[in-house]
Formats: structure tokens, sequence, C-alpha cells
């Protein structure tokens, strides 16, 4: 049996560059009846804890350290027991956040996480942070995206630790490769898929976000 997705919206404050802004956070949940990885726990440990069910959580695994995505990493680790990974190109931007706190593992291209009988490859795709990374799933047909690749294009790159050709070759190189069918799974907003963004990339390009 293969794991199954469950989705959480958590709301907070995303901050970065002395600026705050009010955000909406995608929560991922992927696993079994008894066992489960959170992808980016965002505002709210307690609502994903709920979430949980009572599920032994394996992972806290982050898609980058930006702390609209890491605010309640710590608590939700504390309270379940489990690690916090993250690629280790983001210690920067997490110790915006969390200066007395590390991640208890690092994330590396290549790597694969299993859980409940299904493999979660890590892609790392810098260009919206350093080491942001997304995880294919090629048994549920997904890809979580974090804040690389929305439904409608990549994602910011206005502020500091971030780069627009490097996401574009990021989305171009390791997101663009995966099969159209393949459902793309953000950190905001609805979820696309590969093949509906695929023919944009020139325009992305061209508008040079």
């Amino acid at each position: 049996m293969t794991a199954r997705i469950d989705h959480l919206v958590t709301s907070g404050t995303f901050a970065l560059d002395g600026g705050e802004w009010d955000v909406d956070n995608n929560v991922w949940i992927v696993g079994d009846d008894t066992e489960a990885i959170v992808i980016d726990a965002a505002h709210d440990a307690a609502a994903i804890e709920d979430a949980l069910n009572g599920r032994t959580l394996r992972a806290i695994v982050c898609t980058h350290a930006h702390n609209d995505h890491i605010d309640a990493a710590p608590a939700l680790a504390d309270a379940t027991g489990a690690p916090i990974l993250l690629h280790r190109d983001d210690l920067p931007l997490w110790k915006q956040t969390h200066p007395d706190r590390l991640p208890d593992g690092e994330l590396a291209d290549g790597q694969e996480l299993e859980i409940a009988g299904t493999v979660l490859e890590v892609l790392h795709t810098p260009g919206h942070a350093p080491g942001a990374v997304c995880l294919h799933a090629p048994e549920l047909a997904t890809v979580f995206t974090g804040d690389t690749l929305f439904q409608g294009g990549p994602g910011a790159t206005g502020r500091s630790f971030s780069h627009f050709p490097t996401i574009v070759a990021s989305i171009r190189d390791r997101l663009l490769a995966l099969p159209p069918g393949t459902t793309v799974r953000t950190g905001h907003g609805d979820s696309t898929t590969i093949g509906a963004e695929a023919p944009h990339l020139d325009e992305w390009i061209a508008r040079g976000h």
C-alpha cells in the first residue's frame, strides 16, 4: 500500500528584509494510518499535531528556511520527537528565525526519504532560497515544490538569498524533466501539474520575475 497525502492550510506572517506579509501556507502530510512525515511545519504546531491524529511523525522536512515554512518546526519537533531536516545551504536563513535551535539533520540532492513504503527523492532546486528542495514521489505522481514552482510560474526572487536565473535553471532542469502528469503540490495556493506549467518557461524568462 502506498502512502496517502493529507493537506492542511495554516495562516501567519512571512517576514524578510524588514517587511511582513500575511500568508496562508500549505502543510503536506505524507504517510499511512501509523506513520507520516510533515512537509513544511508552518505557523501552527498544534493544528499540525492534531492532523497527525496519533500517527508517529518520522520527520519534519523543510523545503526551505523562510520563516513562514519553519516557524512551527521546533515546537512540532518538541511535541513529537521527530527530527527537523533542512538543506545546509539554508542554514543562514534558518538562523534568522531560530538562532538557538539548529535542525537535526541535513537534506541532500538525490537523498531518498521513505515513509509508509513510499519513496520521496530530494531534488535540490535553489533560486527562491539557496537550500530550497523539492520532494518527488513517483509512486504518488507528485512533486512537493515548496516555493520553487507555483501554478503560473516560479517562486519570488526579489528578496535576499534569492536569484531569478537560478530558479529558472532549477525548474527547467529538475522539475520540467518530470513526467507531465506529475501533480505539483505547492507551498501556497492551488496545485497544478508539470504539463500545465512546462509550456510557459520562455514566457517566465521574458517576464524576468
